[in-house]
């Protein structure tokens, strides 16, 4: 399937809405880069596909397809609907976009975003991003990404979501991070607890030398 689709990009077709309906989303993983820059965004307004399965590059240049593709439809919440199945490209500026549009993202999509993304946000974002699906995050505080979310945010933020969220940062707290040092071997530690021992007789011997000349 990849060494066709390689060869119908190479003779020159475009990967249009009837090459992607062919291709569908049992094969679109399949796509390397250069395959889908060259994707029609228009093309994806006529198909139905899913990436969820693909890399994350794979998700990132379809995201910006579909963006680009649905501009026209930028009214809330029917793009939204549109650009669902490839969110999971979407950058955080994207989604701090979204978060004020009041999708009621839900969680199965909210804990698929992509990882850098979803660390961007902050606890008033993430509330508009899941609207009256806010709840259901307490049901994902211990559980990734959730987790790792809830700790690099202001205990103080989280409490005002009232939804229960432990595990922020407290005010006044400040993480220190320990610098790590090779650790020394034995020989060169002995070596200089020698030196060090033998350092005094040999500076007064240096001392009774410069008298004696």
């Amino acid at each position: 399937a990849s060494a066709a689709i390689k060869r119908y990009v190479e003779l020159g077709n475009a990967l249009n809405a009837t090459a992607l309906d062919a291709i569908g989303t049992r094969y679109l993983c399949l796509l390397n880069a250069t395959e889908l820059k060259a994707i029609e965004p228009s093309s994806l307004k006529l198909v139905s596909l899913n990436p969820s399965a693909c890399s994350q590059q794979t998700k990132d240049l379809l995201y910006e397809k579909a963006k680009e593709a649905f501009s026209a439809q930028h009214v809330f919440p029917a793009y939204y609907e549109l650009i669902l199945p490839y969110l999971e490209g979407a950058p955080g500026k994207d989604l701090k976009a979204l978060s004020r549009a009041n999708v009621n993202m839900n969680m199965s999509t909210f804990v698929s975003l992509r990882r850098d993304a979803l660390m961007s946000l902050t606890p008033p974002e993430v509330q508009g991003l899941l609207g009256m699906n806010l709840q259901d995050l307490a049901q994902w505080q211990y559980r990734s990404p959730v987790r790792e979310w809830i700790q690099v945010q202001k205990q103080s933020e989280l409490d005002q979501l009232h939804i229960g969220l432990t595990g922020g940062t407290q005010e006044g707290y400040i993480n220190l991070v320990t610098p790590k040092f090779p650790a020394l071997s034995s020989a060169p530690l002995g070596a200089m607890a020698m030196a060090l021992h033998l350092l005094p007789a040999l500076l007064l011997t240096l001392l009774m030398m410069f008298i004696l000349s």
